[in-house]
């Protein structure tokens, strides 16, 4: 009688087994000017439709001609002064709105009389359009520079203030209670849990108040001005010089660009210690 023995296969340690590499969930490694990509498509679409004479010149000039007309104005000095002038107006309105917006934000959000006397004032004031307050603004102040920067100011102030109270009253009560426990000041427990907790909110909120002044401005700087590039935009619509307000549109994108991309940094400089998503 034969027996048969049959090779037994290796054992193969669970850690020696080749291990089959899981997908990464996050979006991946930042890549470098990544937000640049899509303004140069957009670009890029936009001087191929030119070329290939897809687009009405009289409607929607050429990147280059819009180019040559803007060195144009710059060089004689007119589009230096508009966007000094209109950087000072949103210059102004944003530092005033917000310094408003924190404090409102710190004095409802601390404290109960605060939040009775001036959450529901702003909640009031954020329902009523902003734009819509000009009429009554210009009796007021007048028709002159104060009452840009107060409509300005507003527009700022709203969206500051309503992210940086939700984010206090979004602070867990627990490191409160851990604050309450190892005793620390009223002065030590903002600076320590406060300010940290609502910074988040705070950078939402700015980067939306950064924005709507600007958008605010171009409504604004059409009503009696005399300098500025919603009034240089405001002459070549009736003139129909299409060049001309592409320049004025230009120019605000990239300053909004370049206002919010300088947000952004500070916001991951002073967040560092964060884990998201997107760092």
């Amino acid at each position: 009688m034969t027996t048969t023995t049959l090779d037994k296969a290796p054992v193969v340690a669970d850690d020696e087994r080749p291990r089959t590499r899981r997908r990464g969930l996050t979006p991946g490694r930042r890549l470098p000017a990544a937000r640049l990509t899509g303004p140069l498509l957009l670009l890029a679409l936009w001087a191929a439709a030119s070329a290939a004479g897809r687009l009405d010149p009289n409607a929607i000039p050429a990147p280059w001609t819009v180019l040559e007309t803007g060195a144009h104005l710059w060089t004689d000095g007119t589009l230096t002064t508009d966007i000094l002038t209109s950087l000072q107006r949103a210059g102004s309105g944003f530092v005033i709105g917000l310094t408003a917006g924190v404090v409102l934000a710190l004095a409802s959000g601390l404290t109960r009389t605060g939040e009775a006397l001036i959450d529901g004032t702003v909640n009031l004031n954020r329902a009523i359009p902003t734009l819509g307050l000009i009429p009554l603004f210009i009796l007021w102040l007048g028709i002159g520079e104060t009452f840009k920067i107060a409509i300005i100011t507003i527009v700022v102030y709203i969206p500051i203030y309503l992210n940086t109270h939700a984010a206090l009253s979004g602070i867990d009560h627990r490191f409160v209670e851990l604050a309450e426990v190892q005793g620390l000041s009223k002065a030590r427990f903002i600076r320590e849990i406060v300010i940290p907790g609502a910074l988040p909110g705070f950078f939402v909120g700015l980067r939306l108040g950064v924005t709507w002044s600007w958008l605010g401005l171009v409504v604004l700087e059409q009503i009696n001005a005399t300098s500025g590039l919603g009034y240089m935009m405001f002459q070549a619509q009736n003139y129909g010089q299409s060049d001309v307000i592409l320049v004025g549109l230009v120019v605000y994108g990239i300053f909004g660009l370049i206002s919010d991309s300088a947000v952004r940094l500070i916001e991951r400089r002073v967040l560092s210690w964060r884990r998201t998503l997107s760092s």
